[in-house]
């Protein structure tokens, strides 16, 4: 990559808080292609009358996609034409089908009358709590034991009754399309939720319970609790900044800038053993979060445990975007995030492969860059690890609700209007996806409590969100999700085809038990889809809480199963079965994995390439962070 400035020809940093824009850096085709600030993404379309094929076309409809970004406003960017289109599906075809219709009324009926004995038999042996319907294992509004005691137990199970029914009524009808029957079942239920008896203070015996002992006391702290957070949303703060610092108490580890551009800044830590592995290990995190998820606290940093180890790591760090940037493009990502990264590295440790690890998103950007390098015949890449990440989007769990042509081209106008998908976008799907725990549980428990939980760096770090750009999403959304060109061989990278089973250097998969946003299912597939051992390990935990997990802390465990290159394919069920489960954190077993890919110990590399005319870039955790 001719155009890679190593640190050498770097300037001073001079980015307090705002990164000037003649940082020097690889160019942008965005901007390479003469796109300005101010210009908006030219979408392809046929050439019109008279007009000569390739010629730029404006904007189509210029006046109706400002009335989709206005109305996507009130909606909080759902697509009403989606919704509607699913519940008129599912309607359409419960009117049709009488026989079921007929067994969901007597359903109703059913149910109705046996809550109504068991109410009248409450107090009668053998008649305890739950004794019609009990809340699954990962609903925790009713787990106390003040939701055993009448009325309020009663009010639980009618709840519970009334969701379940309606969980039956929403699917199974003959005829519907499985994306809008899950559409229905989703929003049906997200309504339903909003109407616990957990989240109103007259029907939660725990508020009741904390109103009587604290003489109302604690309305009175709920209601500062929500002015307070009102003015830190409008303030656009996030909660924890005073508890938790970036660079203070998270993302301390010791390291250097030691290359940047204007996506990215790269990251070389400081070693902590005498001798290190020759191979270093550059991270990619996602985009959709700041990097140090994977460097939070000392005693549950990914990246300390890394140099403990005797490995050299090296971490990309994100410039959050603006709508300046609005035609950055997904390919941009790739080259100059993981290209860059790579040569950066190249130039400071030459000679030597990289062990390469993609979280999330940067999982997926790393298979594409992988498969790239792949084709191209680069073989820099030792091995590549993916957390949490797919490679095929066909099951990608409920986030795939917000995914069909409809919902992408309403998003697309949306972010048309603003240049980028902003944080309160980001923050809202990922919310809806566990409401119940990030939404309900906090209205009860700040709100009607008058509480607030103990703040943590994890959750520090989930405020501090970011944005997209339009051009990048967009392209994320169709090539990716919609379209799955990634799976099915027609993703191209610099006008050709890229296959992930040109793939030969070995993977290291992690999936995570309850991942809503990357379910482990579908994390799996890549076992046939690259021709390389593939050992896949699934963790105890979610998408966040199942990755950063300590050797420390008490609560993990996993299960991890190689497949040789040659073998043949095992089904994630079987694979469930056969795989030995282990008590403890996934990451000593992973570091076992590298070390025995890695060649025998050696003098750590030196910090960058060397100063640029006296000046350097800045100590971790950089400035692009801080954005």
């Amino acid at each position: 990559m001719n155009s890679l400035q190593p640190i050498s020809t770097l300037p001073a940093a001079q980015v307090p808080s705002e990164v000037p824009s003649r940082v020097p850096s690889l160019p942008c085709p965005a901007h390479a292609a003469g796109y300005g600030e101010d210009q908006r993404a030219v979408i392809p379309t046929e050439p019109r009358a008279g007009q000569e094929p390739g010629a730029q076309q404006p904007e189509p409809y210029p006046a109706d996609r400002a009335f989709h970004a206005m109305l996507a406003n009130l909606t909080g960017g759902i697509s009403p034409v989606a919704l509607s289109l699913a519940y008129i599906d599912w309607a359409s075809h419960l009117a049709a089908a009488p026989q079921r219709r007929i067994e969901i009324a007597q359903d109703a009926l059913n149910v109705t009358r046996q809550f109504f004995e068991s109410a009248l038999h409450f107090f009668s042996p053998g008649q305890g709590p739950w004794a019609l319907i009990k809340p699954a294992p990962q609903d925790r509004r009713f787990a106390r034991p003040e939701w055993e005691t009448p009325p309020f137990n009663l009010l639980a199970q009618a709840f519970l009754l009334r969701e379940q029914w309606w969980h039956k009524a929403t699917t199974g009808v003959r005829g519907v399309s499985p994306q809008n029957e899950a559409i229905v079942e989703f929003s049906v239920r997200q309504l339903l939720d909003m109407f616990a008896p957990s989240n109103f203070a007259a029907t939660n015996p725990l508020v009741l319970q904390k109103a009587l002992q604290s003489g109302g006391e604690n309305f009175v702290f709920g209601w500062q609790n929500w002015l307070s957070d009102l003015m830190l949303l409008s303030s656009d703060r996030a909660q924890g900044d005073k508890e938790f610092v970036v660079g203070k108490t998270v993302a301390t580890s010791r390291g250097k800038v030691v290359y940047r551009n204007k996506l990215i800044e790269l990251i070389q830590y400081y070693p902590s053993t005498g001798k290190v592995h020759p191979e270093p290990i550059l991270i990619v995190p996602a985009w959709i979060m700041k990097y140090y998820i994977l460097d939070l606290s000392p005693h549950n940093s990914l990246v300390k445990f890394l140099t403990d180890q005797g490995f050299t790591v090296f971490m990309i760090s994100w410039r959050n975007p603006d709508p300046a940037d609005r035609d950055i493009a997904f390919d941009d990502y790739r080259k100059l995030g993981v290209d860059a990264a790579v040569a950066a590295i190249g130039d400071i440790m030459p000679g030597h492969q990289i062990h390469a690890l993609g979280y999330c998103l940067g999982g997926t950007l790393l298979s594409i860059a992988a498969a790239t390098m792949a084709r191209d015949g680069n073989d820099r890449l030792r091995s590549i690890t993916l957390l949490a990440a797919q490679t095929d989007f066909t099951e990608a769990g409920e986030l795939t609700l917000f995914i069909n042509e409809s919902e992408v081209a309403f998003l697309e106008d949306m972010m048309w209007e603003r240049g980028m998908l902003d944080t309160t976008q980001m923050a809202g799907a990922f919310q809806l996806l566990r409401s119940n725990d990030l939404i309900w549980s906090r209205v009860a428990h700040d709100y009607l409590m008058g509480e607030r939980a103990p703040p943590s760096d994890l959750m520090a770090w989930n405020a501090d969100a970011t944005r997209l750009p339009y051009r990048m999403h967009s392209e994320y959304l169709r090539k990716l999700f919609l379209d799955n060109d990634l799976a099915e061989g027609r993703y191209l990278v610099e006008g050709r085809a890229i296959a992930l089973s040109d793939i030969r250097a070995p993977m290291f998969v992690v999936g995570t038990v309850r991942d809503h946003v990357a379910p482990w299912r579908s994390a799996y597939k890549i076992h046939y889809q690259v021709d390389a051992d593939v050992t896949f390990l699934l963790a105890s935990g979610g998408h966040n809480a199942g990755i950063v997990a300590p050797p420390d802390e008490e609560g993990h465990f996993y299960q991890v199963k190689c497949k040789p290159e040659h073998a043949p394919y095992v089904g994630p069920d079987e694979w469930l079965k056969a795989a030995p489960r282990t008590e403890g954190s996934w990451w000593p077993e992973w570091t076992r994995w590298l070390t025995a890919r890695s060649e025998a110990p050696c003098d750590p590399p030196r910090m960058g390439v060397g100063p640029a005319g006296g000046h350097s870039l800045p100590d971790a955790p950089g400035d692009y962070v801080h954005r």
